[in-house]
């Protein structure tokens, strides 16, 4: 792991000792600068989640990627600094009150002397981690979290409109990137995956959030949000560079 190329990277000019500040200012860092995206999928690219495959197309190529990814990579980068993680499987909610299969989507637990729930792979969602054990609201303005406990479970809790709904449940067993590979290989292959259907690239900003969704360019500034429709795959490709550092070449 070359850690001052990752950092380079995400742009981080901080401490790196192991604690609680350290892990939210590279959380932080690392959600500005790395876009959620699966252009991948869309471009033929195998995804491989092993540390220097995703190294190499993160740090090196500049690329982005989904929660395997991600947080697959983020992971590395903070066990290379001595923290103490563990990847957890996750099950997304749906609108219907059910979840999603185990291992569809992954999150980090790092253990300091109070354990937290990091998670830099799930698009729009909690910009610094969260306390994993707290029971009260953990407000990051404009949106506020909690975490729930439901037996086994943890579920991830967002405020929209002063209606709390579920993001997604976890379980604290750690796992490894051959527990998610079965999952990984769904979400690129398969017509039901969301990841299939369309293009989607998305990173936080210090104002808010930018997305292209396929063809749609959607921008949050201090909660005022504005759309455009590109209307050609120059366009497209002028944007995923010019705003999110991406340039696809092929492999």
């Amino acid at each position: 792991m070359d850690i001052e190329a990752y950092l380079r990277r995400i742009n981080y000019h901080g401490p790196t000792t192991p604690s609680a500040e350290t892990l939210r200012a590279l959380h932080v860092a690392h959600l500005r600068s790395v876009p959620f995206e699966n252009l991948s999928i869309h471009a033929g690219e195998p995804i491989v989640l092993e540390d220097q495959a995703l190294f190499t197309k993160i740090v090196e190529r500049q690329r982005g990627g989904f929660c395997y990814e991600a947080n697959g990579l983020f992971a590395a980068l903070l066990r290379a600094l001595g923290f103490d993680v563990s990847m957890l499987s996750a099950e997304v909610a749906r609108e219907d009150g059910s979840y999603s299969p185990p291992f569809d989507h992954m999150a980090l637990m790092i253990s300091l002397e109070e354990r937290w729930l990091a998670d830099v792979g799930f698009g729009d969602s909690f910009l610094e981690p969260l306390l994993l054990d707290e029971e009260h609201e953990q407000p990051q303005p404009p949106d506020a979290f909690r975490i729930d406990r439901n037996g086994d479970y943890r579920i991830v809790m967002r405020r929209e409109t002063d209606e709390w709904k579920p993001n997604y449940r976890f379980g604290l067993q750690p796992y490894a990137y051959a527990d998610f590979a079965e999952m990984c290989r769904y979400q690129q292959t398969s017509p039901a995956s969301h990841f299939t259907q369309k293009r989607i690239c998305s990173r936080a900003t210090e104002t808010g959030r930018i997305t292209l969704s396929d063809m749609r360019l959607i921008e949050t500034i201090d909660k005022q949000r504005e759309e455009k429709t590109l209307t050609s795959q120059t366009e497209y490709d002028l944007v995923l560079r010019e705003r999110f550092g991406i340039v696809m070449t092929e492999q």
